[in-house]
């Protein structure tokens, strides 16, 4: 089976292309290979590498810019997909889609389950809800995979974030009152492979989906579990004090309580995910670059 792989030099792409499904060729696609702003781009690269499946884990992901410039969110996470779409239907090709919990307002007490209304805060998480409404209405054969709060040892993200924040700011001020499900880049991809093997089998359910790693936190339990980490080989530990989303203002609001509940992929897709702590150890003790001040002790 031939998959195309788009945003393979973002976390969830990139892990994928690392690791491969075996069986399977990988075709990688940046953005200079195909531009989900540009549809364009989008057909020749689909109609030149002829995929029999197509994995779209590219995203505009600036959450606080996208506020600024609606325009650039809407075309790539919207319009871009609804093209990637329309042509896997015209071809009867399957399609995985990366969304996000910012789907949801974060009001419910209880996890989301994916059949809960949607009711985005965001100029992104419009964006990406109607990325998916794009899909569901011009490509049947999808399944659609909601995560949170992604982290790994690649990009951007809010592990990397508070170890290079530790360097020069202390205290670090982190938010206390939201609440989610943090989700490794690796076992996000595991989770598409599980996906893949479904499809494989015929036996695949289409349809929207959850997957992040099992436990719900806050971003200051979060950032306390990443030191507690860095720790393992260091005497040091910055100290973490905790805000109020108030005191912390952003362009972009942010759910507040934005748990997914995880229970329906994990029965249809039989891949069970580990808790969050045990998938941030792998992602800290893998991290190249970290601060001198989480180097290894030296032995007297």
């Amino acid at each position: 089976m031939r998959i195309l792989v788009t945003g393979v030099n973002g976390q969830v792409g990139g892990e994928l292309m690392d690791f491969g499904i075996l069986g399977c060729e990988l075709i990688p696609a940046d953005r200079s290979v195909l531009d989900l702003a540009d549809p364009q781009s989008i057909e020749e690269a689909c109609a030149r590498i002829a995929p029999d499946l197509v994995v779209n884990c590219a995203a505009y992901t600036a959450v606080d810019q996208a506020e600024d410039e609606p325009e650039v969110a809407f075309a790539v996470n919207a319009e871009g997909p609804r093209h990637l779409a329309r042509l896997n239907a015209a071809k009867g090709l399957p399609l995985i889609h990366i969304s996000t919990d910012t789907v949801f307002d974060g009001t419910k007490t209880d996890p989301y389950l994916p059949s809960d209304p949607v009711n985005p805060l965001s100029v992104y998480g419009a964006s990406k809800e109607a990325g998916e409404r794009a899909i569901r209405e011009v490509c049947p054969t999808h399944v659609i995979l909601r995560t949170s709060w992604v982290f790994s040892s690649r990009g951007q993200n809010f592990v990397k974030t508070m170890l290079r924040l530790s360097e020069s700011m202390e205290p670090l001020r982190v938010v206390a009152d939201q609440t989610g499900r943090p989700t490794s880049a690796y076992d996000l991809s595991q989770a598409i492979v599980a996906v893949v093997k479904k499809i494989r089998s015929g036996n695949v359910h289409w349809g929207t989906y959850h997957f992040c790693n099992a436990g719900a936190t806050t971003w200051y339990e979060f950032a306390l579990g990443i030191f507690a980490e860095a720790k393992k080989t260091s005497d040091w530990e910055p100290v973490v004090k905790a805000i109020t989303t108030r005191e912390y203002p952003l362009k972009a609001r942010r759910p507040g309580k934005a748990v997914l509940s995880t229970e329906t992929f994990e029965a249809k897709f039989e891949y069970t995910p580990r808790p969050w702590r045990l998938a941030l150890a792998d992602v800290v003790s893998d991290i190249p670059q970290m601060s001198p001040k989480f180097s290894p002790t030296p032995l007297p």
